[in-house]
Order: structure tokens, then C-alpha cells, then sequence
């Protein structure tokens, strides 16, 4: 793909239309703007995938730098999927996480993480603290 590019600074992102962009397609988990881009500051590593200039993907991970990693927000852009976009970005983010244990959770897209190398495992668990998602009135 000549005209996306990748980029691992978010000191340009628009954390705006990365939101408007996500409830576009369907994306949206209700974060504002401002949670969108805490979410990805607070990150060991994120991508943001450009075709010119509009945002078409996300990916991000969270580590401890050591053993343990966590990939979430993988996205493209519906017009975009399935030309290698979403692989170049996890890609990026697992360069330099090696000898870690890096999970995911997935139901649609399970095949496409298989071909990545990942495998299921089975005994994961999760519980949220207070509500979910401390909602933003802008």
C-alpha cells in the first residue's frame, strides 16, 4: 500500500476524528477524545495508520517491558481491511516486546491473529472496577 502510512507519534493525531472516524464504522466504545488519546499516551506503544491524512487504524498495546503484554484497539477502516494494514500495525507493536507473553482477546477475527502466530488459550478472566468507562459530557 503506497499511500499508508504508519506512525508510532501521536503528537499530531486528531483525537477527534479518531473518535467521529470510529463511530463511523462502528468502533466507538464511547471514549471521548480526550479518554481516546490517555488510552494511547498511556501506552507502551501505539499506531496510528494514514491513508493521506485521515486516520484508518489503531493499534495499541500495553506491557510491563518485561513479561507480560496486552494488545488492544486493533481497527481499519472498513474500506481499508484486509490489505495488510491491521498485520503491519500488530507487527509494530510485538518488534520489540520479545520474551513476553503477549494476549489478545478476540471473537471475529480470531483467524487473522492464528496467521499472526497467535493461539487460543483457555482460562482468561475479567472484572471491571466500579462502571465501566467514566462517561465524558463535552
Amino acid at each position: 500500500m503506497n499511500n499508508i502510512r504508519y506512525t508510532t507519534d501521536l503528537t499530531d493525531v486528531s483525537w477527534d476524528e479518531m473518535k467521529r472516524v470510529l463511530v463511523e464504522d462502528s468502533f466507538d466504545n464511547l471514549r471521548s477524545p480526550k479518554q481516546l488519546r490517555e488510552s494511547f499516551e498511556n501506552s507502551f506503544k501505539a499506531v496510528i495508520a494514514y491513508a493521506n491524512s485521515s486516520i484508518i487504524g489503531t493499534a495499541r498495546v500495553l506491557s510491563d517491558g518485561v513479561c507480560n503484554a496486552y494488545i488492544v484497539d486493533v481497527w481499519t477502516y472498513t474500506p481499508y481491511r484486509r490489505r495488510g494494514i491491521a498485520k503491519r500495525m500488530v507487527e509494530m507493536l510485538t518488534e520489540k516486546l520479545d520474551g513476553q507473553h503477549v494476549a489478545l482477546f478476540t471473537e471475529e477475527a480470531k483467524m487473522f491473529y492464528k496467521r499472526l502466530g497467535f493461539s487460543d488459550f483457555e482460562g482468561g478472566m475479567a472484572k471491571v472496577v466500579g462502571a465501566w468507562l467514566k462517561l465524558e459530557t463535552i
